[in-house]
């Protein structure tokens, strides 16, 4: 760990002053790994044009809050299984607190909105529907730096 630390000091100081590698740490970056999180849902084959449409100009209130409350590297993929639609969700959060976090973005009026939008689109599977929500967790089961 020590010599993968001056190696990467090595490197950052060879670097170009203007490459952003080179760059100091920004103080928002946490010095942790980051907790991954999984998901998946269905998407309604009605409405996969809008929602491909409104997620191309995502709000950027929405955007905000989701870097407010430390998600990073968000992403959302589509596929389709036996003629179905599949939505497959990740991000990282690196946060100290998940649950309060995630219940300020739920108390956002402008993600509220947004939910009015995108939920209508979405097939929950039956583990979410019985819980009342959209998104089935998915359990990581490989990752590699």
């Amino acid at each position: 760990m020590y010599l993968r630390k001056i190696l990467l000091l090595l490197l950052i100081a060879l670097m170009p002053a203007g490459s952003a590698l080179a760059q100091a740490p920004s103080m928002n970056q946490p010095s942790r790994e980051p907790k991954r999180y999984h998901a998946v849902t269905g998407l309604r084959p009605e409405k996969a044009d809008y929602y491909f449409k409104i997620h191309a100009a995502t709000w950027p209130g929405v955007l905000k809050m989701i870097e407010q409350a430390n998600i990073r590297n968000f992403s959302i993929a589509v596929t389709e299984i036996e003629g179905k639609l599949y939505l497959f969700s990740y991000f990282e959060y690196v946060g100290d607190d998940f649950d309060a976090d995630m219940r300020r973005v739920a108390a956002d009026p402008e993600t509220q909105r947004w939910w009015k939008e995108t939920e209508p689109c979405q097939i929950p599977l039956p583990d979410a529907a019985a819980k009342g929500e959209i998104w089935s967790s998915a359990k990581e089961v490989f990752y590699t730096r």
